[in-house]
């Protein structure tokens, strides 16, 4: 057995049917006639989510919406010299444009779709169980906020200017192009941003990608942070409150602030709030109540 752990990600593909409710797609491999997750390895160079979302495209043919991360998985897998450690990455994906018929390919020959129960049957791993079992518990999740705080701008003390025009460095450029690549994965329906010009510029590329103008927000700013610190959270509520995924960008000293009081109010244990320079929290609400929370401490591979 090698030291060297196997990287991988992949999704419980989930629809709707009126028939048996809420549906999950296993995938049958020929090569080792087994059912299971759609998954596969990261390719050089990419995010766990990013590689998740491919994998479930290739795989079954249907492209997914982004949801709550669910747990990482470990275990040996076989290979050439024996078996090697792997570790599985997961998120919940709604299922949208989905072809009426299922092509083969050489990785899968068969898509099935099945009720919660009956898929965790199906399965032939044991550790596949858990992911689909924590899935069960978070469903439904009805909206999602993307906060987002904004990229690196350089140092404050070296700006002479208007604190507000301070732009991206380069180092923040590159973080708001990876945000741009990632986060469409979750179809978000608008994209808000604190006034600051490197709030705005940290979400010019997700905008620019969905298609979508950026719609500033003073709630989210510091200063407006400062006198009304609970703002920022009912906005929140609010969004989510409305369906779907929103994305909003922000600043250092509201983002934490904001994540724990909602987490507090909700019940949701999260211990330390961290929010650095170009890192995302993926807020997952049942209604207007936080259910779920993943920190995405950055976007790189």
């Amino acid at each position: 057995m090698t030291g060297v752990v196997v990287r991988a990600a992949g999704g419980v593909l989930w629809r709707e049917s009126s028939a048996a409710g809420c549906e999950i797609a296993l995938i049958h491999r020929p090569r080792y006639d087994d059912w299971s997750l759609p998954k596969g390895k990261l390719d050089p160079g990419e995010h766990p989510l990013v590689a998740a979302c491919r994998e479930v495209v290739e795989e079954t043919g249907i492209t997914p919406v982004a949801g709550p991360r669910l747990q990482t998985v470990s275990y040996l897998a076989p290979a050439a010299s024996g078996q090697v450690p792997k570790t599985v990455d997961y998120w919940a994906m709604r299922a949208v444009d989905a072809p009426s018929t299922f092509t083969p390919n050489d990785e899968v020959d068969a898509v099935r779709w099945l009720p919660l129960a009956e898929a965790e049957q199906l399965l032939s791993y044991d550790h596949d169980r858990p992911v689909v079992a924590e899935f069960s518990a978070l469903h439904p999740v009805t909206g999602i906020v993307l906060l987002i705080r904004h990229g690196r701008a350089g140092s404050r003390k070296e700006w002479n200017g208007d604190d507000r025009l301070r732009p991206l460095d380069g180092k923040g450029q590159a973080q708001a192009v990876r945000i741009g690549q990632a986060l469409p994965w979750f179809a978000p329906r608008r994209v808000l941003s604190a006034d600051p010009l490197r709030c705005v510029q940290t979400v010019e590329p997700l905008a620019a990608a969905i298609g979508v103008e950026i719609e500033t927000d003073p709630v989210f700013n510091e200063e407006q942070h400062a006198r009304e610190p609970k703002r920022a959270a009912a906005r929140i509520r609010e969004l989510a409150a409305g369906g779907g995924a929103v994305a909003v960008c922000s600043q250092s000293e509201v983002i934490p602030d904001t994540v724990a009081l909602l987490a507090g109010a909700d019940g949701l244990p999260l211990g330390e709030v961290n929010s650095r320079k170009g890192s995302v929290w993926v807020l997952s609400f049942r209604r207007s109540t936080l259910v779920a929370a993943d920190h995405l401490p950055h976007l790189e591979p």
